[in-house]
C-alpha cells in the first residue's frame, strides 16, 4: 500500500512539542454531542448534549484563532467533532485559510457506511494530524471494520494517523498487529499508536480506578496550563481539562467570551496570570513551599488537575498581586 503522508503531517511527539510552548496550540471543542455513547466518556456525551446554536457567535470564534499569530496548531475535539458538520467545515476552512496547522480527535464514526462521505474526506485532508480513538468501549458502535474504513480513510488523505488506545494489558502491541494487517509492513512510515491513561472523570468515574495517590510536594509542571481551550458557545479555559470547560472547578481557569476579540483577551489573561505560568513553567513542587500552599505539600492527590484546584481555592484572585509569585517567575527561565 501507498503511504500519502504529506510533509507537512504532525506525529505525536510533535503535537506534544508544539503543545508544551506556551501560547502556541488551542483546542477547540466543536461540540458536546457524540453518538457513540462510551461507557468510559471523560465529559458524558451524549447523542443529545448541546452543540453549537449560534453560528455567529461560533463563526467569531474560529476567526479570533485565526487572527492570533502565535497560535500555530489548533486542536479541534468534542464530543465527536464529525457530529457537528457544519461547524466542523467552516472551522477547517477558516483554519485553513489563515495558515493554521489542524489536528482532529475523532472515533472514526464517520467510518460505518461503506463509503466515507466526501466532506470528511476534505476534513480529514486538512488535517496534519487525526486522533483515532479505539477500545472495546468505542468497538460496541465503531466495530473492526469500520475502524479498518477510517485508519485506510486518514491515511488516503494524507494526514498523519496516531491511533489512541488505553493503557491496560497489550492493547498496544494488539493495534500494532492490526495496523501491520491493515496497512501493511511500512505502516509506521504513516501511523502510529499512543497509549493513553483511563480518565476517572465524566462517566469514566464509573469504569476506573483512580491512580495512585502522590504528594503535593512531588508534583512538576504541568504543560497543559500552556495551552488553553475554548468551546463552541465562548467558554475558555487555561487548559485542557475537559471537566473545567463543562463548569466545574475554579473560576480562575475559565471565562466567557462572546465576540472573537473577547477570545483573544481570554486566551492573553491565562497567558499573563503569574499563577499559572509558575504552575505550567516549574510546577508544584516549587509551588507548594508557598506560605499560603505549605499545607498541600505533604497531602496526597490523583493528580495534577485535584492539586491544582486546591492550589487555586488557597491563593488570591488573579488580580491581586503576590510578590513571591512574581519572584519566583522571575527567577526561573521559561520552559521550551
Amino acid at each position: 500500500m501507498t503511504h500519502l503522508s504529506s510533509p507537512a503531517a504532525l506525529t505525536h511527539a510533535d503535537v506534544e512539542r508544539i503543545r508544551h510552548q506556551r501560547g502556541r496550540s488551542i483546542l477547540l471543542f466543536v461540540t458536546d454531542r457524540c453518538p457513540v455513547g462510551c461507557a468510559h466518556c471523560s465529559v458524558d456525551s451524549r447523542r443529545d448534549s448541546p452543540t453549537i446554536r449560534d453560528f455567529d457567535l461560533f463563526g467569531h470564534i474560529v476567526d479570533g484563532i485565526c487572527r492570533a499569530d502565535e497560535i500555530q496548531v489548533v486542536g479541534l475535539s468534542g464530543g465527536e467533532p464529525f457530529a457537528e458538520r457544519r461547524g466542523l467545515e467552516l472551522a477547517v476552512a477558516r483554519l485553513t485559510e489563515a495558515g493554521k496547522r489542524q489536528v482532529v480527535f475523532t472515533s472514526g464514526v464517520w467510518a460505518r457506511g461503506r463509503d466515507t462521505p466526501r466532506w470528511v474526506r476534505e476534513v480529514l485532508g486538512r488535517c496534519a494530524c487525526v486522533y483515532l480513538s479505539t477500545d472495546a468501549f468505542h468497538a460496541r458502535t465503531v466495530d473492526d471494520a469500520a475502524f479498518g474504513r477510517a485508519v485506510r480513510a486518514v491515511v488516503s488523505e494524507g494526514a498523519w494517523l496516531v491511533v489512541q488506545v488505553l493503557d491496560q494489558g497489550d492493547a498496544c502491541a494488539c493495534m500494532e498487529a492490526k495496523l501491520a494487517e491493515l496497512l501493511g509492513p511500512t505502516w509506521r512510515t504513516c501511523a502510529e499508536v499512543n497509549a493513553i491513561a483511563p480518565l476517572t472523570s465524566g462517566r469514566g468515574a464509573d469504569q476506573f480506578v483512580r491512580a495512585p495517590r502522590t504528594h503535593g510536594h512531588q508534583f512538576g509542571a504541568c504543560p497543559l496550563a500552556r495551552g488553553p481551550m475554548v468551546r463552541y458557545d465562548g467558554v475558555v479555559t487555561a487548559c485542557c481539562n475537559e471537566s473545567v470547560i463543562m463548569g466545574r472547578g475554579p473560576e480562575r481557569l475559565r471565562v466567557a467570551a462572546g465576540t472573537g476579540d473577547e477570545v483573544a483577551h481570554a486566551l492573553q489573561r491565562f497567558h499573563d496570570d503569574p499563577l499559572l505560568r509558575l504552575i505550567g513553567n516549574v510546577g508544584f513542587g516549587v509551588l507548594t513551599t508557598h506560605p499560603r500552599l505549605r499545607h498541600l505539600a505533604p497531602r496526597r492527590f490523583s493528580n495534577n488537575c485535584d492539586l491544582c484546584w486546591q492550589v487555586m481555592d488557597h491563593m488570591p484572585e488573579r488580580d491581586t498581586p503576590d510578590a513571591l509569585i512574581d519572584v519566583m517567575n522571575a527567577l526561573i527561565p521559561e520552559a521550551s
